[in-house]
């Protein structure tokens, strides 16, 4: 039943995406000095939910990320700490670049791999609530996150 749920929510997130993207491509802005991102994709821990549409990974940490006013972001893939950082634009855009994690070894590393993949590809992204979902450059979802209370 939740996964229903969460399979309806997605597909009307997926076409309030789509019709929000069929508009010119929007900047993507580095935070200056002296500018702070904000917005509700800002400050809170966001903890994986799926991969895909309805994929629930086990892995042996929970897998998170956090983005903070400077533009770094920080978390787990799971497996591994990572560390990077985030431009945001209109329109919900995103990029996350310059990863850096450990190298723990992990029985689970591939799913880690999926995680990390999943931020470095990410295109845009849309929240409702307390879920975030997000989406690649042709619109599929890649997967979904939960803020943390």
């Amino acid at each position: 039943m939740k996964i229903n749920c969460l399979s309806k929510s997605l597909t009307v997130l997926i076409g309030m995406l789509v019709l929000a993207a069929c508009s010119s491509q929007p900047a993507l802005q580095e935070p200056s000095p002296t500018d702070e991102l904000s917005g509700p994709i800002v400050g809170p821990r966001w903890n994986l939910l799926l991969v895909g549409t309805n994929e629930r990974l086990s892995l042996p940490e929970s897998a998170h990320f956090v983005i903070a006013r400077d533009g770094s972001v920080s978390g787990s893939d799971g497996c591994n700490q990572l560390r990077g950082q985030v431009r945001l634009g209109e329109r919900q855009r995103i990029e996350f670049q310059d990863f850096a994690t450990t190298r723990r070894s992990c029985p689970e590393a591939e799913d880690a791999e999926r995680v990390r993949e999943m931020l470095e590809t990410a295109y845009r992204f849309l929240i409702d609530h307390d879920r975030l979902v997000f989406f690649g450059p042709d619109q599929r979802v890649l997967g979904g996150f939960r803020r943390a209370s």
